[in-house]
């Protein structure tokens, strides 16, 4: 659940407010956000992402408010660790480079190994021999 937008972070842009799809923000003027309807807020983490400066802490708890202290969440380095952790921001890996879970070759049905031939014109390297015989393309 939204717990904390910082006041000395924001920049005042007003991403968060226009991709919150719980519309749990107001606008107070300007752009800054202001918790309005915490109990709404699914605990998607889409504001926390789409934040540029990371003012935004989105607690994992969805069912219940929890008090959280700026400072310690700072100190501790967890503001902005979720854009850290699924590569969201300049120069950062993306989840998708980090993971090494198996996953694609638990649901898939081993491949043979394509021949020289097969890879390059997949690449779009070459034409297929149509008898199977390299001299014989298109």
């Amino acid at each position: 659940m939204i717990e904390l937008v910082s006041e000395s972070r924001c920049i005042e842009c007003g991403l968060c407010i226009r991709v919150c799809p719980t519309n749990v923000f107001d606008d107070r003027g300007g752009g800054f956000p202001v918790i309005a309807r915490q109990d709404d807020c699914q605990t998607c983490y889409i504001c926390e992402v789409y934040c540029p400066v990371d003012a935004l802490y989105v607690a994992p708890y969805g069912e219940y408010s929890v008090a959280v202290d700026e400072r310690v969440l700072e100190g501790s380095g967890v503001l902005g660790s979720w854009r850290r952790t699924v590569g969201w921001g300049p120069k950062r890996p993306t989840l998708a480079e980090l993971d090494t879970t198996p996953f694609i070759d638990r649901i898939l049905p081993s491949q043979p190994q394509l021949s020289a031939d097969e890879l390059a014109f997949i690449l779009g390297k070459a034409a297929p021999a149509l008898d199977g015989n390299p001299d014989t393309r298109p």
